[in-house]
């Protein structure tokens, strides 16, 4: 019986040639971020913890908050949204440089142009793997309290896969029309972080305000509460986590559309 590794290429099926197109780019990605550094793998895990580090400083030691039940400890709090804000953040990121950065090599293979995206998601979703050893150690040494519900933790990866594979979609393709919509992204993730409720609960924006209904609307807020939901249960709240799986289904619609309509019109620009 003959095995895939065994198979050539043209006997291989469109979806497995694809799945293999995309694990070697993915490959490629994290061989050239991981051996091309000295520290390696305490990059991809850095930046959180100095973001994790500095808020900590700021809202434990000087402003004295994290002693409620909904964030203690505060450190397990920070880093359970920070970790998939940075999966989050260096993906979109990323999606805005998908198509330039190699652009050559993408007008001269014929492999569908879409894997230039999820190839972003992947490798990025593979260093958030990577950094959880580093939130479980913080839990250890902490004390903080590990629910039943860290079984939904699944479902939050899920919905951050889809989410940035529409966003993907829909950011790649236009940022080649439209140049100035990089330096956009760069500015909205920025908003967008302390509008995701990272650093609090959700439950602490007042009811009824503006900002409140923005939250509620967020399909990044739903999906930090599966993230947190493990250690912080009342941070989980499943009208706002379907909010956030019906948010990425429908970004993902309109991200494909925007794809398949544009894809050649941006090979014809690159």
């Amino acid at each position: 019986m003959t095995t895939y590794a065994d198979a050539r290429p043209a006997e291989r099926t469109p979806f497995a040639r694809y799945r293999h197109s995309l694990w070697l780019l993915t490959k490629r990605d994290l061989h050239v971020r991981y051996t091309t550094n000295v520290l390696g793998y305490v990059w991809s895990i850095l930046d959180p913890l100095l973001m994790a580090g500095i808020y900590y400083l700021v809202f434990v030691v000087v402003f004295h908050r994290g002693n409620s039940a909904n964030e203690s400890p505060y450190i397990v709090f920070l880093l359970s949204g920070l970790l998939p804000w940075t999966w989050f953040n260096g993906a979109v990121s990323d999606f805005t440089r998908a198509f330039s950065r190699e652009a050559k090599l993408i007008r001269s293979t014929a492999i569908p142009r879409s894997i230039w995206i999820n190839r972003i998601v992947l490798s990025k979703g593979i260093e958030f793997a990577l950094s959880l050893p580093v939130l479980a150690l913080f839990v250890i040494f902490s004390g903080a309290q590990v629910h039943w519900q860290l079984a939904f933790y699944p479902i939050g990866l899920a919905i951050e896969a889809v989410l940035l594979v529409g966003l993907g979609l829909l950011v790649a393709p236009l940022v080649v029309f439209f140049k100035d919509l990089e330096r956009a992204v760069k500015l909205l993730l920025r908003l967008l972080f302390y509008a995701s409720a990272v650093l609090y609960p959700a439950s602490e924006v007042p009811k009824g305000s503006l900002f409140r209904y923005f939250i509620d609307l967020n399909p990044l807020v739903g999906m930090f509460g599966v993230y947190r939901a493990g250690f912080f249960p009342d941070d989980l709240h499943w009208d706002l986590v379907l909010i956030s799986a019906l948010g990425s289904v429908i970004l993902l619609v309109i991200g494909w559309l925007v794809y398949s309509r544009t894809i050649r019109s941006v090979l014809k620009e690159m």
